[in-house]
């Protein structure tokens, strides 16, 4: 049915047709448009900012320092080829390590999507001392990275999202 569905569409004149199977949080989570009263409220990836330093498994951990210190991170997010996140260099592995990013990074950090309410990822980083989180796609994909400062900041004006409960 879908495919006939996308075709009638398209022949009513509409351009953006999309043929989508995984489910409400996956579109949420690709970054793809919504409506409605929460479409409104800022998340985590209207926030998250996305100039965060990257690099490979098999970058040297001082070249990393150096790309971070001049971009004014204090982070960097090691990632694959497709951009999938494989680990994270914070301050304390960027300050003292030398090496590999693969021998030195936080292997698996938590990654956060980018629907989630700005006001829940403030107050939860603030509960857990995180100064910045990676946001990704439901496949891990990097889309950004959210500071804690800027999370708070954007919190402040933030109504809480609004969740619908169906019987």
């Amino acid at each position: 049915m879908a495919p006939r569905a996308a075709a009638r569409l398209e022949s009513l004149g509409f351009e953006q047709v999309y043929e989508y199977r995984a489910g409400k949080l996956d579109w949420l989570a690709a970054g793809n448009p919504t409506e409605g009263e929460n479409s409104k409220r800022p998340r985590a990836g209207d926030v998250a900012r996305k100039d965060v330093v990257v690099c490979g498994l098999k970058d040297l951990v001082a070249d990393v320092r150096k790309r971070a210190a001049a971009a004014g991170w204090d982070v960097a997010i090691v990632i694959d080829d497709a951009r999938v996140v494989l680990g994270q260099l914070r301050s304390e592995q960027l300050e003292e390590e030398s090496g590999l990013a693969e021998n030195s990074m936080r292997a698996g950090p938590s990654t956060f999507r980018p629907y989630v309410p700005i006001k829940e990822m403030a107050d939860y980083m603030v509960e857990h001392q995180l100064e910045s989180v990676p946001i990704t796609t439901s496949a891990g994909q990097l889309l950004g990275v959210l500071r804690k400062g800027d999370a708070v900041r954007e919190a402040g004006g933030a109504a809480t999202a609004r969740r619908m409960i169906t019987s």
